[in-house]
């Protein structure tokens, strides 16, 4: 599950303001800015598998540890994801 902060985090690796990643995803904007939102708004879990799906289709990975929970961008992933669907 994507965290309001992994989205936001993952937004600003890829250079996307809201509007971009909404449209990438197939989301409303004010339903992506209900998962961005810290105030525990409910989301859709389709929502949010959206979203990650979009941002993962663009080198993001979501990490979740003991730790706590983070982003990462892979440059060579979107290379190696295009290269596979060829």
């Amino acid at each position: 599950m994507i965290t309001a902060r992994q989205s936001r985090a993952a937004r600003a690796l890829l250079g996307w303001n809201q509007e971009t990643l909404a449209d990438k995803a197939r989301v409303s904007l004010t339903a992506l800015r209900r998962l961005e939102s810290e105030s525990g708004l409910r989301v859709y879990e389709s929502t949010r598998d959206q979203v990650r799906r979009a941002l993962e289709a663009n080198g993001i990975v979501l990490l979740t540890t003991d730790k706590g929970d983070g982003v990462m961008f892979m440059r060579n992933a979107i290379k190696e994801d295009r290269n596979k669907r060829l």
